[in-house]
């Protein structure tokens, strides 16, 4: 099989010695230029940089009715940031949802939680999840920025993302001079990691960008060894002045950790368990993903600009373990309700040996013309209208029905045994799904300090659905449902600049989410359609100190209907349930005389079941599960000397309730990382990077209302970074 554009890139860029000198030679910093390796990088004033995510139109984010952040690459690599989950829930609302069932990714937002509801994009392209797991993008040292929208953004990018949208975008080639970059470093629990990149212009027309990437590590709890790789490679062709033709292959591969969470002990953490893994020995997860794009732009005029991609996405995903755990209390019983029929108090009871196969492929296409119009004297009009087109092919194979793994172990010392499964992982049913999608976006200008900006998108997608099973030995399919859905989401808003560097904004938007997953659905979620939303929100930006600070506030309150609820016990399931969440986000970024530099921001809000009821069990007025009420992040960094910079970042994280019930609550926590870099030579820096440095226990998230996925563990990294 012949390898994608980036793994042949990236072995004629690495097997090839001769390359380095003149590469050198070519990368010699302009008169003028910083001559020393950057450290890590400043604060940047990016509310008066044109960003594509909040609105098609490529407005500012000052120009933009909605709250929209931004996160460098180059400051989430100077952070330490070992992910890209790790790098999103830094932003403003956003808070890490993330376990193994979902891949790693999912994310929280103003009170909604889950790949539902908060989508990921790559590139500005959406990623349809299967059950739930998406498994892509791998690594932060691939990543250029992340754009985050908080609120609606379906009427920019379709349903499932009524908390938000959280957009990766990837590096790519520098047109102007060559680069080559890369690290190497080492850590605690024999973590490893390598990468290196490089990229420029080939001819006038013709530039590229290769990077690869490798982490390793034996992890923080017993048998919890981790590996990934990845490897992307771009060319960008300019045939003419005003057409742009981009190519790029993604590849990533991961084996994380086999790990499901810790099993709470008599309803506590228990320090002499937290390290162990209660998984097999034999378990695995695995995830590959590859992405390959083609992008044109042509400008024929300043005016208009026509703009198309068309992609393929390929993920597998598999994995094969012992996945749930609980310790048996006194009176025998497991308070997750897996309970044995002999259990013997103070054990731990192991359930749920679980395999599944996600076989995935997303084919797809976009399109849009944008055509830019002066009407007269500080009168102006945008306008932008485009298609979304989308297939999306799952062969979904698991060992459902095969004869339950139940076993009771000591809590601290035993055996892990191995996995039993009678019945052997095998396709169980296929889907095809088709999404298109037909959009528009306008923006007229009102003189120099009002604007109003309005956009609508009618989307249809078509979910059918084969059941395979195997009478006899052979394979048989059965169609089991074609489902249908459309939906019509639009939003208004109005931006108010008294003064070109500070924005007053209001915007209604709608949005919709997915009952279950649109590439998943089943036969009992026929007669439903997606759920309903819609949000009002209000803020203001700022830029001061002649660029060196930036702030935002918002106020919002998101209604979300069409909840699946239940009135009594025998009753049948209706799609009347309502869910609220009203909040406020801020944001402050400063650069201060004398190396001083503070990022901060924070969330406060509140999130409720309005009415919902499930079993015959009102749920009025609880939180939802998974949302921390409170969120805040606080970084500073000292340019002590032009070599030596320091940092520290605080991440706190509220409580959550893992129940719709809130009977078992998470508590809040805070961890402090730290940063130290230093020059050693212009080209090569040190960099030291302490992680939870006062060492604390906390829950990620849950996996279980029993079971707590935790956070690593007091971690020091090292690592030599080199640049040309």
């Amino acid at each position: 099989m012949p390898l994608p554009i980036s793994r042949l890139a990236l072995a004629g860029a690495f097997l090839s010695p001769c390359v380095a000198a003149p590469l050198a030679a070519q990368t010699t910093p302009p008169s003028g230029s910083e001559d020393i390796l950057v450290v890590g990088q400043h604060s940047r004033d990016t509310l008066t940089t044109p960003d594509t995510t909040g609105s098609r139109l490529g407005l500012t984010p000052l120009e933009t009715p909605a709250t929209l952040s931004v996160i460098d690459g180059d400051t989430i690599r100077a952070r330490g940031d070992m992910s890209v989950i790790d790098a999103e829930s830094r932003a403003p609302g956003i808070s890490n949802a993330g376990n193994p069932g979902n891949g790693g990714t999912a994310l929280t937002a103003r009170g909604f939680s889950g790949q539902g509801s908060v989508l990921q994009l790559i590139d500005g392209i959406r990623l349809f999840p299967a059950a739930g797991t998406i498994t892509f993008p791998t690594d932060p040292w691939m990543v250029t920025r992340i754009d985050v929208l908080n609120g609606p953004a379906s009427v920019l990018y379709g349903q499932g993302a009524l908390g938000g949208a959280v957009n990766v975008l990837m590096r790519k080639p520098n047109t102007q001079r060559t680069e080559v970059e890369g690290e190497i470093g080492y850590g605690s629990q024999n973590s490893f990691h390598v990468a290196a990149g490089a990229g420029g212009p080939l001819t006038e027309r013709l530039s590229y960008r290769v990077d690869g990437s490798y982490r390793r590590s034996d992890g923080y709890v017993d048998r919890g060894d981790a590996r990934s790789h990845a490897l992307s490679g771009t060319l960008r062709w300019t045939p003419t002045d005003t057409l742009v033709v981009t190519a790029r292959d993604d590849y990533g591969h991961q084996d994380p950790m086999r790990y499901f969470g810790t099993p709470l002990i008599d309803g506590r953490l228990d320090d002499d368990n937290r390290r162990r893994n209660y998984n097999t020995r034999d378990g695995f997860i695995r995830y590959r993903d590859n992405r390959t794009t083609v992008q044109a732009d042509w400008t024929p005029r300043d005016t208009l600009t026509i703009s198309n991609q068309a992609y393929r996405l390929t993920s597998r995903r598999s994995w094969l373990n012992l996945e749930s755990y609980c310790w048996i209390a006194a009176e025998g019983v497991c308070l997750n309700g897996a309970n044995s029929d002999a259990a013997t108090p103070g054990r731990i009871l192991r359930t749920d040996m679980t395999g599944i196969v996600h076989d995935q492929t997303q084919w797809g296409d976009q399109g849009s013309v944008t055509l830019r119009t002066p009407i007269g004297e500080g009168i102006g009009n945008d306008f932008v209208a485009g298609f979304d087109v989308n297939l999306v092919k799952l062969t979904y194979s698991h060992n459902f029905g095969s004869d339950p793994q139940v076993s009771e172990v000591d809590p601290f010392d035993f055996d892990p045994g191995s996995i039993v499964d009678t019945q052997g992982i095998a396709p169980r049913y296929r889907t095809r799904t088709n999404e298109y999608a037909f959009f528009a976006e306008d923006r007229l200008t009102l003189g120099t300090h009002l604007s109003i900006v309005g956009g609508v998108r009618h989307e249809r997608d078509r979910a059918r659905r084969w059941t395979i099973d195997y009478p006899e030995g052979d394979r048989r399919e059965t169609f089991a449902l074609d489902k249908r859905l459309h939906n019509t989401t639009w939003r208004v808003g109005s931006v108010y600049q008294p003064i070109p560097t500070v924005s007053l904004y209001a915007q209604y938007a709608t949005g919709v989410d997915p009952i279950g997953t649109l590439t998943t659905y089943s036969t009992g979620q026929v007669q439903f359609s997606n759920a309903r939303g819609d949000q009002v929100e209000a803020g203001a930006k700022a830029v001061f100190l002649d660029g060196h600070g930036t702030a935002t506030i918002a106020a919002y309150r998101i209604v979300k209907k069409g909840l699946l609820a239940q009135l009594t016990p025998t009753s049948p399931v209706e799609q009347v349930g309502q869910r609220s969440a009203k909040g406020v986000e801020a944001a402050i970024s400063l650069d201060l005389p004398h190396g001083i530099g503070i990022g901060a921001n924070g969330s406060v809000l509140d999130a409720r079941f309005d009415d919902f009821l499930s079993g015959g069990t009102s749920f009025n007025g609880n939180t939802p599960p998974d949302v921390p009420e409170m969120l805040a992040n606080l970084w500073l960094r000292w340019d002590a000397t032009r070599l030596l910079q320091a940092r520290a970042g605080l991440r706190y994280v509220g409580r959550r309730y893992s129940d719709n019930a809130n009977r078992f609550r998470v508590p809040a926590y805070a961890t402090v990382d730290a940063t130290l870099s230093y020059a050693l030579t212009p080209r090569l820096a040190l960099d030291v990077h302490a992680y939870n440095l006062f060492d604390r226990n906390y829950a990620l998230n849950t996996y279980g209302n029993q079971q707590w996925v935790l956070g690593r563990p007091r971690s020091i990294d090292v690592s030599l970074r080199v640049g040309f």
